[in-house]
């Protein structure tokens, strides 16, 4: 297939580069004109804060974007004459802005700390979410003001508008940066792998082409499929990963079949047999790894899955079709803008040998497979243990955001002054008659129990909306939102409070939702879909490798090796960002949890950017093996010929990846070091040294297929080329070996 549709773009160039243009520039205007939907809260979470928000859906009631104005002295009380006039000018000023509602003071809601020093100021942002944070601005100017006049005091405001604002343009612009710095590191790279600027820009250009047409095909589906600004994100650093190394692969084989002696066209069909292949296998393997995230049932995972495929299959289709027709249009002049001091410091039998650097390293493990294998893979198991205490959790407000943040100094002085107020339990109550006395007293029995309990403390808020028959009861938990604390708070109010109480009255929902809950709730389908999940990936990729290359071994070291890469970046991410080793070193800080949908992300998208490396090196090692190699020969030959191209894949795989891991926000900072250490080790350790030595240790075992699987479907294809002469090329067959002439063949 990969060949056949090379040979078609080769053969129709202008078809195939207008069509692609066309292709782009519709998607990006379509799904331009559409826009995008977003995933919505009761899609986002699984469990009962799912159910919670359905129920307040479906009555048309809006959860309020509130905020809160934290009053607060060193020495005043609130009982002190100047602590009461800073209270109600807060008051005041907010309510004069016009676009608060419900501003309720401490004196009335006996929102006062303890201490006596600290005092806080409820209200609401008026309007939806979008609305709500256009109209928070005034409100925090109102604020600021107030504490201009207050030097003594402290006078800050925390809420979801607020936040939400700081987020939104914080995401906004780390998103640019990304954009910004990711594609010049990627140009830069490969502008020394190939030493020219033509070769350099043609693989920029159509990853960059591919994500923008992907971004569109997802707006323009997004009506049945919602997306979310991970899923954005994600999407691009992986189109931008794989739309650069889909086309390098390709480029290298067709600029190393012409530095044979190979004739344009037929450099072009075997780069396209061969690469092309390599290519195509490794997209259906990342697209059916990411699938797997669907089987969460969680729709934040399906969005981020959903794009990633998008953009996967669109990055294969332009490495597929319009780059043999832009290669075939370029022929030699796809070397030109040659850089010479680049030039110089190439060697021009580089692509044969390996270079010194991956010599030095094959030599050695080629000549001790064993002592290679037990070492890379002690290796291996050692930076995999720290994984064993991974603790997963929704990252609360303060975990996600930088150190010394405003916002998350204004939270942990409410924390520290009111502990559980930034983020309560809200058990939402759906009733036949929410004002008959049986409910009315079933609420007191509620907030009474709750307080009672020890692990639950006041404020506790109660609003009824009686036309409706809900209310929602804002109860603070004990502990910081997503530790044992909150936790076991959570349970008892689900298990034992809410059930003794509200539940008591015929006719009654009482699902209880907040950010420990949906952090709960979060972990627990991610815990429960997991083994399903990782099963469907492993057996796919298992039976794709079988498939793809006729041998039991090189399917089962395909899954181990892959396994063992996944679990050494698990346990570096617990390393840095759960226990704090090297955190500094990133700008960050230990947070005592990693993110939630992190682990299962980098699961399934490092296994399918695995395949990339893996399928692209053993199929050269297959391929010199059919040519009259013996299988040592071929696994010294594969590496070697290979060693350039997956030294430039994974540099720029982990820059890209490394360009996430500075951003602000603590999950894409975890996302992005994961997956770039991930590749780093996958590079180095997996394919310089576990590979040839496992493969070495095999020797024809390798290529071993049961006679009760020889019924498997054959994914590969001879096909002949002409000799290159006094070349040779650089798969000239053994002489010693007899059957060598049977084997001129290419694998596809």
């Amino acid at each position: 297939m990969a060949a056949a549709m090379g040979a078609w773009s080769a053969r129709h160039r202008k078809t195939a580069v207008f069509g692609w243009l066309l292709f782009v520039v519709l998607a990006a205007f379509l799904g331009g004109l559409h826009g995008s939907n977003e995933v919505k809260e009761s899609e986002a979470m699984p469990g009962q804060v799912s159910r919670a928000a359905k129920i307040l859906d479906e009555a048309g009631l809006k959860s309020p974007a509130g905020e809160t104005v934290l009053i607060q002295s060193a020495g005043l009380t609130s009982d002190a004459p100047a602590f009461r006039a800073a209270v109600e000018q807060v008051v005041t000023a907010v309510k004069a802005t016009g676009k608060t509602a419900d501003v309720r003071s401490p004196y009335d809601t006996k929102a006062v700390s303890a201490d006596g020093r600290s005092a806080l100021v409820q209200l609401t942002v008026t309007g939806e979410r979008e609305e709500a944070l256009k109209n928070v601005p005034a409100v925090l100017d109102a604020v600021a003001g107030v504490q201009k006049q207050h030097p003594d005091l402290t006078v800050v405001e925390l809420g979801d508008a607020s936040s939400g604002k700081w987020i939104d343009e914080q995401f906004s612009d780390d998103f640019a940066r990304a954009e910004w710095t990711a594609v010049p590191l990627a140009l830069g790279i490969l502008l020394v792998a190939f030493g020219a600027l033509v070769a350099a820009l043609l693989p920029v250009v159509l990853a960059i082409t591919a994500f923008i047409a992907a971004g569109g095909l997802v707006a323009l589906s997004s009506s049945f499929l919602h997306t979310s600004n991970n899923a954005s994100s994600v999407m691009l650093l992986v189109g931008l990963a794989v739309g650069v190394d889909y086309c390098l692969f390709y480029l290298r084989r067709e600029r190393e079949e012409r530095a044979a002696g190979r004739d344009l066209e037929t450099a072009l069909k075997i780069a396209a047999a061969t690469s092309g292949r390599a290519v195509l296998v490794s997209g259906v393997t990342v697209v059916v790894a990411m699938a797997g995230m669907f089987l969460t049932g969680i729709a934040e995972f399906q969005a981020m899955s959903y794009a990633t495929i998008v953009v996967v299959i669109t990055a294969v289709l332009g490495s597929l079709t319009v780059l043999p027709a832009l290669l075939s249009m370029l022929g030699d002049r796809v070397d030109k803008g040659r850089v010479p001091f680049l030039g110089k410091l190439r060697s021009p039998d580089a692509t044969a040998t390996g270079g010194r650097v991956w010599n030095a390293v094959l030599t050695p493990v080629l000549r001790r497979p064993l002592a290679a294998t037990l070492l890379s893979g002690a290796l291996l198991v050692g930076l995999a243990a720290p994984m064993l205490t991974m603790h997963t959790a929704n990252l609360t407000f303060q975990q996600q955001l930088p150190e010394g943040n405003a916002l998350v100094a204004t939270s942990k002085k409410i924390e520290a002054a009111f502990p559980g107020s930034p983020a309560p339990a809200t058990v939402v109550v759906k009733a036949a008659d929410i004002d008959s006395p049986a409910m009315t007293a079933a609420i007191a029995d509620l907030k009474a129990k709750a307080l009672a309990s020890g692990r639950m403390h006041g404020p506790v808020d109660v609003t009824v909306h009686p036309d409706k028959n809900i209310a929602t009861i804002d109860i603070p938990l004990n502990g910081t939102g997503n530790d044992a604390t909150s936790n076991a708070a959570l349970k008892a109010l689900r298990t034992e409070i809410v059930p003794a109480t509200v539940l008591t009255v015929a006719g009654t929902e009482a699902p209880v939702t907040g950010r420990t809950a949906g952090s709960y709730d979060f972990n627990d389908k991610m815990t429960g879909s997991m083994p399903l999940v990782f099963g469907f990936v492993v057996a796919f990729a298992f039976l794709l490798m079988l498939a793809s290359f006729r041998s039991l071994a090189i399917a089962a070291t395909a899954v181990v090796l892959n396994l063992l890469s996944v679990g050494a970046a698990y346990g570096v991410l617990t390393l840095v960002f759960q226990h704090g080793v090297g955190a500094s070193l990133l700008g960050t800080a230990g947070v005592g949890a990693v993110e939630s949908w992190v682990p299962l992300f980098l699961f399934v998208i490092l296994f399918g950017l695995s395949m990339d490396y893996h399928v692209f090196v053993v199929s050269r090692i297959k391929e010199g093996r059919d040519r009259g190699l013996p299988t040592r020969a071929a696994i010294a030959h594969g590496i070697r010929s290979t060693a350039g191209v997956v030294t430039s894949a994974a540099v720029i795989m982990v820059a890209v990846f490394a360009v996430f891991g500075t951003l602000s926000m603590q999950a894409m900072k975890q996302m992005g070091v994961g997956l770039a250490v991930a590749v780093l080790i996958d590079a180095t350790v997996i394919r310089a040294v576990l590979l040839p030595s496992v493969m070495t240790l095999l020797d024809e075992r390798n290529w071993y297929l049961p006679s009760w699987l020889r019924w498997l479907p054959d994914l590969s294809h001879g096909e002949s080329f002409p000799p290159v002469g006094a070349h040779g090329g650089p798969l000239a067959p053994a002489p010693a070996d007899p059957t060598a002439a049977r084997h001129r063949r290419i694998e596809v």
